[in-house]
């Protein structure tokens, strides 16, 4: 064995040596691979090789489009067939919400590049003849979709990594991963030890156990997946004997399986409630091509809905059942980045589709460890999306959940219900008293609206089909059995109470719960020069300003964003989005100086947060506190500490929703008296609670950036319109790139739109933007409903030239066009008269 190498990557499956393959392909020939039995023996060997292009992540969808395309050059590059089947990929809608989630998830394959062909009932039955159609609304394909063998295609990617110059070890178990005082990593193993400076864990069923040997828990936890081959047909072997086309790969997505061609008979994959989880410690040492056993009872309902649409499947005989650990995360989404708190060391786990994203994902993540930064946004995938939350307990929860809701409409306002409530703010109980409707980030349970006392949604607007496996549509019971949300890709029953909510924050006083926002104090010496180094914009010099801040990648994209605010002598106060808590946290101990004149101390669970907004949020203030709120003692963008009857807060004058207010940060403790005095000293201005989709709706009103968003390491900060929190005259990371970037030319820039004609849907983002010639010239990145001014409207990023003001455009929402304006920025207030007030 090799006694040093430039990276290491453990794990033998499809997804490793795709790792290994674009580690050597972007020049890294001293990689190695190690795998403990042979490759491909852990998952990768019994998938059923499907390539689904389908996604409703944009970042995982570009992972998969890489993986098909890249899958093809690999064959002619290594000379290795690797049995990619280009039959197209079929899916098939019975139900109106059904074909809005395939006209959503269009206009992001439009603006990635993906084709997806619309079908008719009538020509679905002509490229799969022996498929019923009874019922069909009708169908999305994938031309350039199908399946491949797995096994073939990883032998092709191991040729292709030692073409290059990779090594690979096979039969050979590590045994300890320990990192080395000079940062190195010794890989121990029963064949010898070997030193490197990046170790990739691909480590699939065995991840949990990888994650102990680093001291991280992995949030991976496989689950048992079937599925059935039948013996042949004797349909389809005649359609072979007449030379006539492989059948696509076919998904009816409300009865919840796919099925696909298979040595002349079909392989059927449902997708069931009840799936199991496996491997919770982590397989056997001995564990090799390994499969449980069969469960029919569990599959019977998708057996019948499958016989019912292709009768040919009853016909035949069953060949085979195999049933093996797929790995799963909490979301469904793989770990594809860097793990929190350790240095050069990677996760490439938890592929539940890992044949489809092993291409993408190898790729992406050799980009990030070689040159710094992938060239996709993968916030999607990224591993700090989770934190310490996601326990053993969660995990088995959380995967089962997404296991079992893989063919269940993705609508955007979806919260499952899973392990929760898990992290809740001392005031929950009262909010839900108030008629809180909760959604879940980051483990919090925060109120997303407000359902008025004793409403419910009327029985006629649940469910979607009485025969339809995935036909939920709406949030579980609260405890006295009312249903009071429906999900919905258009305006669904919430939208009146949250134009409600939105209208008394405008003309009266609205208090959010906001205490998830992750929360970080940096402090010592050197606190200043540092934080000036890595944020773009300057950090105020007087104590008690605020400043928003942002941390760019080296290439001049958005990684972070902050809220600053100097709230003692060299002790800064950090806020960010409480989902990206690990991902800001880790990179800003990433970026710490290691000389000590440095200290970072999270303290998301000491504070909470209350934000205060409205016009007469200073009148019910000011019954609370002796400090003066007037302008010209406590102007916008600055902040103080405050009592608040006998308890203190942080009281920032800053808010994401547009309107004059504070927000308090307090000890968390003292947040229930808090909250409390400010309902009674609101009463007479009329405070309401408001909830999160309020806030989101004001703050697109605002043409306020969101991470992920319209902020994202794909755009240049001033791509994102970000040149007022930008100090381009001092240094800090990425301005170089940044600037050179914007001489040479920007390639989008941000927008603003109203949308006109709209009546029952607005954009959410990722919608397709034409000019009037009908050239795609761009995509929303987010959008709603503006209650403050009455009109539709997006965000969006679109090609230079379609950005002045007054440009007529065109969008597509849910597959019909409608016009669009662009329109100068925060049509609410554009003066922010009402923040100064």
């Amino acid at each position: 064995m090799k006694a040093n190498a430039r990276a290491v990557v453990i794990g033998g499956g499809v997804v490793g040596v795709s790792t290994l393959y674009h580690l050597a392909k972007k020049g890294w020939s001293d990689s190695v691979l190690i795998e403990r039995k042979e490759l491909t023996s852990g998952s990768t060997w019994h998938a059923a090789g499907l390539l689904p292009l389908f996604n409703l992540s944009y970042s995982v969808g570009q992972l998969h489009k890489y993986s098909v395309r890249f899958y093809e050059e690999l064959q002619a590059e290594t000379g290795l067939n690797v049995g990619f089947a280009k039959v197209s990929n079929i899916r098939l809608a019975r139900t109106r919400d059904r074909w809005d989630e395939y006209m959503y998830y269009a206009g992001i394959a439009e603006t990635i590049g993906v084709r997806v062909n619309v079908l008719t009932p009538e020509q679905v039955k002509e490229v799969w003849p022996l498929c019923e159609t009874d019922g069909l609304l009708g169908a999305i394909q994938h031309p350039d979709d199908g399946y491949i063998q797995p096994a073939d295609l990883t032998q092709a990617l191991a040729k292709g990594a030692r073409d290059r110059g990779a090594t690979i070890y096979r039969n050979t178990a590590v045994t300890a991963i320990e990192q080395q005082q000079d940062g190195m990593w010794k890989v121990t193993t029963d064949k010898g030890e070997i030193t490197a400076e990046h170790v990739i864990s691909c480590t699939g069923s065995f991840a949990r156990k990888t994650g102990e040997m680093v001291g991280i828990n992995i949030p991976v936890i496989p689950v048992e997946h079937q599925y059935i081959v039948t013996e042949p047909h004797p349909a389809i072997r005649e359609r072979r004997r007449q030379g006539l086309p492989e059948m696509g790969v076919l998904r009816e997505s409300d009865s919840a399986w796919y099925m696909r061609e298979e040595a002349g008979g079909l392989i059927l994959g449902p997708y069931e409630v009840g799936a199991p989880v496996c491997y919770v410690d982590g397989p056997s040492a001995a564990s090799e091509y390994e499969l449980f056993q069969e469960d029919l009872d569990r599959l019977m309902p998708h057996v019948e809905a499958a016989i019912a649409r292709v009768p040919a499947f009853g016909e035949v005989g069953i060949k085979k059942v195999y049933n093996g650990a797929i790995a799963y995360t909490p979301d469904g989404n793989p770990i594809v980045g860097p793990a929190p708190g350790l240095k050069n060391f990677w996760l490439n786990e938890g592929h539940s589709f890992g044949i489809t994203a092993a291409g993408g994902a190898g790729w992406q993540l050799a980009e990030w460890i070689v040159d710094g930064e992938p060239t996709v946004d993968l916030m999607g995938v990224d591993p700090r999306r989770f934190g310490p939350y996601a326990t053993e307990g969660y995990l088995i929860a959380k995967n089962e959940e997404a296991y079992a809701n893989v063919f269940t409409m993705h609508y955007p306002d979806e919260e499952r219900a899973a392990a929760r409530p898990l992290k809740t703010t001392p005031i929950y109980e009262r909010l839900k008293k108030l008629g809180g409707v909760f959604g879940s980030v980051y483990g919090w349970e925060r109120a997303n609206w407000y359902a008025p006392e004793g409403y419910e949604v009327p029985k006629d607007q649940l469910g979607v089909g009485a025969d339809v496996i995935t036909s939920h549509n709406h949030a579980p019971r609260l405890d006295d059995g009312r249903i009071v949300e429906k999900w919905s890709f258009r305006r669904s029953n919430y939208f009146e109470h949250v134009g409600n909510e939105v209208r008394n924050v405008h003309e009266n006083v609205g208090v959010l719960d906001m205490s998830p926002f992750a929360k970080m104090e940096v402090s010592g010496p050197g606190a200043r020069v540092w934080l000036d180094s890595i944020l773009a914009n300057a950090i105020p010099k007087k104590r008690g300003r605020i400043a928003l801040c942002h941390v760019l990648t080296p290439a001049g994209g958005v990684r972070a964003e902050f809220t600053v605010y100097e709230w003692a002598p060299n002790r800064f106060y950090l806020v960010s989005a409480g989902g990206l808590e690990a991902h800001d946290h880790d990179l800003l101990q990433r970026l710490a100086p290691a000389d000590g004149s440095v200290h970072l101390q999270p303290i998301t669970q000491k504070y909470g947060v209350l934000v205060l907004a409205g016009p007469k949020s200073r009148d019910v203030l000011k019954k609370l506190t002796r400090t003066s709120l007037e302008n010209m003692d406590f102007p916008w963008l600055t902040a103080k500490q405050i009592s608040v009857g006998i308890a203190t807060a942080h009281a920032l004058r800053v808010n994401f929703v547009g309107e004059l207010g504070w927000e308090l940060h307090h000890p968390i403790e003292m947040q229930a008296y808090i909250f409390d005095r400010l309902m009674d000293s609101g009463a007479e201005f009329g405070i309401k609670p408001f909830g999160i989709r309020a806030m989101s709706a004001m703050a697109v009103e605002k043409s306020y950036r969101n991470l992920g968003r319209e902020l994202s390491i794909e755009y240049n900060a001033y791509e994102s319109a970000l040149d007022r929190f930008i100090r381009p005259e001092k240094p800090f990371i990425g301005r170089d790139a940044m600037i050179a970037y914007k001489e040479k030319g920007l390639r989008w820039n941000f927008v603003t739109l109203v949308v006109e004609g709209n009546s029952d849907v607005d954009a959410r983002g990722s919608e397709a933007i034409y000019d009037e010639a009908g050239e795609l010239v761009g995509r929303a990145t987010s959008g709603g409903y503006g209650w403050r001014v009455g009109k539709s409207l997006a965000l969006a990023m679109v090609k230079p030239g379609q950005s002045e003001a007054g440009t007529r455009l065109k969008i597509k929402i849910l597959g019909d066009l409608y016009d669009a304006t662009v329109v100068p920025e925060s049509p609410y207030d554009p003066e922010n008269a009402a923040l100064r007030a």
